[in-house]
């Protein structure tokens, strides 16, 4: 295992320094600047969406709403990599980390809403549950016409959220829950693989009734109590602040010669939790019934900026609050368990293992269904599906008790390799989704609430959705 360790490690240090520190940043740039930095000046807009109605169709039926979509990228991205990610990214990386996961989820915004955006152009409708569809599997055969490009990258990321992402969450809820309660890590993975058998095999319908009412509530109350550990801490904030911005550049003696680890963890952690670029948001975007592509593209920004400059942010103040992440022996979620109890008492501890289990628990369905919409695109198999969902919840178990090192080297390389491959296919096919968007904000500007249709712009090419007849988009 300590070789498979070493081998993973070594191959995550060239992708993460080299290959997808270029990719991830420059796009994120090419598509702010050219965008005009949609992501900032449209936040308002993103707000108002939030709680559009969904559309209807002729028989009055309702798909999957906006809100909905949204919560079930949310049940991903709001994880452990908010919680134990960030804690890590501070113990190895220090105080400085925590400045580059905003940079990147900041620039990431401009991808998340090019890939959303065109998950939505491409989406398909399942012919059995009548519910949409869509992912980069699916815009890299239709809009690339490179079917090997999408079933290499159904493979990958079926292969990162449904197994090793899974593991990831599970490895966290039993370190979490041994640390509070002294709980048997076998047992307590037992519990979850059950639970999460018992979702999954329950399809979309049920992971979005349980993620539209976990993701909320747990987000509110975890950020609820980070800031009453700001408010009993207020006067050492600017202390804080400054200490995050001096350490990400060097300028702090303590953490002089770690801009390097501060900058490498900012983007491993960073992208691990707001996913922007990554190509998973856009297959919980591709199942929204909304009257234009964009409306997707922008929600799921704003699940970037609630992911990392909220819930993220939460979690470093709650730890830099502390002295907890000076001690050697202390990371992952057990240091923001240390942080939280040294803070607010040991009920803090208790609190934090709840609101772990229910947040990776929701991230595991949430994960889970990433997994399911591209086995579907590899092979409409109910035999297939059925081994898939037996794996999953295997993984939940496998995870439970591996090596916090490895289960979290083996999510950054499979994490690299999604994130590589849906970078490329989106800066290629920026040449349809800018047409796209500049249809959606000429409608804006004329008050109108934005309708699309393939007509209208070409560029989409032969799509099997956003026809004139369509009345549930």
């Amino acid at each position: 295992m300590d070789n498979l360790n070493n081998i993973v490690n070594s191959t995550n240090e060239y992708l993460y320094s080299y290959v997808l520190i270029i990719l991830l940043i420059g796009a994120g740039l090419f598509f702010t600047i050219r965008m005009k930095f949609i992501q900032f000046r449209m936040i308002p807009e993103m707000f108002r969406l939030l709680t559009e109605k969904t559309p209807t169709d002729s028989s009055g039926k309702k798909g999957i709403s906006s809100f909905q979509a949204f919560t079930i990228s949310a049940a991903s991205r709001i994880g452990t990599g908010n919680i134990a990610g960030v804690a890590t990214a501070i113990a190895i990386g220090g105080p400085g980390a925590v400045f580059w996961m905003w940079m990147i989820a900041l620039i990431g915004g401009a991808s998340a809403l090019i890939e959303s955006t065109l998950a939505q152009v491409y989406k398909v409708k399942d012919k059995e549950t009548e519910l949409y569809r869509g992912g980069p599997a699916y815009y890299m055969e239709k809009g690339l016409n490179k079917r090997w490009m999408g079933v290499l990258f159904a493979i990958v990321i079926t292969l990162t959220y449904g197994f090793v992402f899974n593991a990831v969450q599970a490895n966290t809820i039993t370190i979490a829950f041994k640390e509070s309660f002294g709980a048997n890590r076998l047992v307590v993975g037992i519990i979850l693989a059950v639970l999460t058998g018992i979702i999954v095999f329950g399809g979309l319908k049920r992971i979005v009734s349980v993620t539209q009412v976990i993701v909320p509530v747990m987000a509110i109350a975890y950020i609820a109590v980070a800031l009453l550990v700001i408010l009993l801490n207020i006067t050492e904030l600017p202390h804080v602040l400054l200490l995050i911005i001096k350490s990400a550049f060097g300028w702090e003696e303590a953490f002089a010669g770690m801009v390097g680890a501060a900058l490498m963890q900012g983007i491993k952690r960073g992208l691990f939790s707001n996913e922007a670029g990554m190509g998973s948001a856009p297959n919980a975007a591709a199942t929204a019934s909304v009257t234009h592509p964009v409306k997707q593209g922008l929600i799921q920004t704003l699940g970037v900026f609630i992911d990392t400059i909220l819930v993220c942010t939460s979690t470093a103040a709650i730890v830099l609050l502390s002295d907890a992440y000076m001690q050697n022996d202390a990371k992952s979620v057990n240091l923001t368990q240390l942080s939280l109890v040294s803070n607010l008492g040991d009920w803090a501890g208790i609190f934090l293992a709840v609101a772990v289990f229910l947040f990776a628990f929701s991230t595991v369905i949430g994960n889970y269904y990433y997994g399911e919409t591209n086995i579907g695109f590899i092979k409409d198999s109910k035999t297939a599906m059925f081994i898939f969902r037996i794996l999953a919840v295997g993984f939940v178990l496998f995870g439970s008790l591996a090596k916090v090192d490895l289960v979290w080297n083996l999510a950054d390389l499979f994490m690299a390799m999604m994130a590589i491959i849906n970078l490329i296919a989106i800066i290629l096919l920026w040449k349809v989704a800018k047409p796209v968007i500049r249809n959606y904000l000429d409608q804006r500007k004329q008050g109108k609430n934005p309708v699309f249709y393939k007509k209208d712009v070409p560029e989409v090419g032969d799509i099997e959705c956003w026809g004139e007849d369509e009345e549930n988009r």
